[in-house]
């Protein structure tokens, strides 16, 4: 077993392991939970120091078989890009677990249950960036669906269930079309070069213009809905108001990222022609998120909407960088996500601050 897998596996044994702890101790369950993610988060740091900068190859790779009958395997590995928001995800869960430490209470399942979901969601966020086989990246990409939904839907205020359920079927939807492509790929490289999922095989596969068009607007489409870039964006702002702080950080702080990253380890790598014949439509789209985002931003009367926004707004700029197709914009783009993932935490966390203390989320409360 690599770092890599052991740091993987390690939230999701930890949520295993907390229903041993007693359920009236809420105390002993957080300073557990914060104790795994801070070591998981130690554990990255590692995996952040052994990595090799001058090597462009995948690092801390394995591969074993999975489903054989269909050539799919559980291969996990790290490059640059991947790295960095797996550090971005393993530094902000326990910096949310600390900052947050009463969130879990009067939730709909208790102060075990948050927990849990928040360690599953771990686990599934570093799988997500650390999957190198296309159908182990799917499988991730939809199984964060889960614990959101269920953080969103049990511990959040206002339209909880209304924002949590919209959040899932948009997300949903996106990820049907990314299957069918999924399948279509599958399909035409056991025609090339033997059926597989693997990310450095499929890269080399010869698809005709129309095809490819089909298949990467199914990828693009379901990682511009996580994004979120306009107008695929609408369950973000319900989400943000409706979800906790904590949950807000995560959500935008580091689930927002698997969109721009499935941009550029999918759509650029798999469909480097589709890529360019919808460069300038990408464009726009990404121009009018920047002006759309900031304009809905000024007119918001609640904080943690008014940060929703500026993320569409901020996320139009990371998606112009990587469709600028020069390696300036991507470098940018993959800078701007970092950066936003943590500046973006650091807001969410003190508008909770704010709204503990004065009861209210709504803007013109604080004034005076």
């Amino acid at each position: 077993m690599s770092l890599l897998t052991l740091i993987g596996a390690l939230p999701l044994l930890g949520a295993g392991l907390i229903y041993f702890l007693p359920s009236k101790n809420s105390d002993l369950i957080k300073k557990y939970v914060f104790a795994v993610t801070t070591l998981v988060a130690i554990g990255s740091i590692f995996l952040a120091l052994g990595f090799d900068k001058s090597v462009t190859t995948m690092q801390y790779v394995q591969s074993n078989s999975w489903i054989s009958a269909f050539n799919i395997n559980f291969a996990v590995g790290v490059d640059g890009i991947s790295l960095v928001l797996i550090l971005l995800s393993t530094i902000l869960v326990p910096i949310v677990v600390l900052a947050t430490w009463n969130e879990s209470e009067g939730g709909r399942w208790g102060v075990k249950t948050f927990y849990v979901l928040i360690l599953v969601l771990e686990t599934m966020m570093i799988g997500v960036f650390a999957a190198t086989d296309l159908f182990l990246f799917y499988v991730f990409f939809e199984a964060m669906l889960i614990p959101v939904y269920f953080l969103i839907g049990g511990y959040g205020s206002g339209n909880r269930s209304g924002a949590a359920i919209k959040f899932l079927l948009y997300s949903l939807f996106g990820g049907l079309l990314m299957l069918a492509s999924i399948i279509g790929i599958y399909v035409i490289s056991g025609n090339q070069i033997g059926a597989t999922f693997d990310l450095t095989q499929l890269a080399t596969l010869e698809i005709d213009n129309q095809t490819e068009n089909f298949l990467f607007l199914g990828f693009f489409i379901a990682f511009a809905i996580k994004a979120p870039l306009w107008p695929f964006h609408t369950w973000l702002p319900d989400a943000a108001k409706a979800a906790t702080p904590g949950t807000s950080v995560l959500l935008l702080g580091v689930l927002d990222k698997v969109g721009t990253y499935g941009m550029i380890r999918f759509c650029l790598a798999l469909f480097p022609d589709a890529s360019k014949t919808f460069t300038p439509l990408i464009i726009t789209l990404a121009v009018i998120s920047i002006i759309y985002g900031a304009f809905m931003a000024i007119g918001q009367k609640d904080i943690k909407g008014l940060i929703a926004f500026t993320s569409i707004s901020h996320f139009g700029f990371i998606t112009m960088g990587i469709f600028a197709m020069t390696s300036q914009g991507m470098s940018g783009a993959n800078l701007y996500m970092v950066n936003h993932g943590f500046s973006t935490a650091a807001l969410f966390l003190v508008a909770g601050w704010m709204m503990s203390r004065r009861k209210s989320s709504t803007i013109s409360d604080f004034g005076g």
